[in-house]
């Protein structure tokens, strides 16, 4: 088992269970915010397989197990998530790039369900964060069929000896190629600052 708040175990033969009991700390403990999660994921290998986000402040739980479809975009211009609190140098480029328009949420956990749930088109982080924060997060987003990758395009995976995440891309499908062509060129790319 890997979590923020526990010790690790070592025993279960590349099998990991990675649980982040309360995934925006911060907005937790801010009145009326609702953008924090919980995530229970497990990781068989370096790769996610089976995972939950929960958004307790909303009544919601996002699983592998029953994945919601993606809904249809509802806006002309996509909607990018970025932290509120740590937001990549190049997110005003980015969003700018791909003709799209910012917002800034909590919990890794939910900004994914933002664009799971249809009420955001992309979510695009880097300066890292840990397994704990992006496992689940990426288990729901590959089940309901949005795009999960590194900002290079690359899959992401995870070693849970060293659990760092560099940086992750979720998005709908229909921007995939958009999000990595404005990634990869700068001055909106993470060349330009992590």
């Amino acid at each position: 088992m890997l979590s923020e708040e526990g010790e690790r175990s070592t025993e279960g033969d590349g099998r990991t269970w990675v649980v982040d009991p309360l995934d925006g700390t911060r907005e937790f403990g801010e009145p009326g915010r609702e953008d924090w999660a919980v995530h229970v994921a497990l990781v068989v290998g370096d790769e996610v397989v089976v995972g939950a986000v929960a958004l307790p402040a909303r009544g919601i739980v996002l699983s592998t197990g029953a994945p919601p479809a993606l809904p249809s975009p509802a806006r002309p211009r996509p909607r990018v998530v970025v932290s509120r609190t740590r937001p990549p140098a190049f997110a005003e480029a980015f969003a700018e790039g791909i003709g799209g328009e910012l917002a800034a949420l909590g919990s890794a956990g939910a900004k994914t369900a933002a664009v799971v749930l249809g009420e955001a088109d992309v979510f695009v982080h880097a300066g890292g964060q840990h397994a704990w924060d992006t496992a689940a997060p990426t288990a729901v987003a590959l089940a309901a069929g949005a795009h999960v990758s590194r900002l290079d395009g690359s899959p992401v995976r995870f070693d849970c000896t060293t659990p760092w995440t560099p940086d992750i891309l979720v998005c709908r499908p229909s921007l995939r190629e958009a999000a990595l062509t404005v990634l990869a060129s700068p001055p909106g790319g993470p060349a330009t600052g992590r």
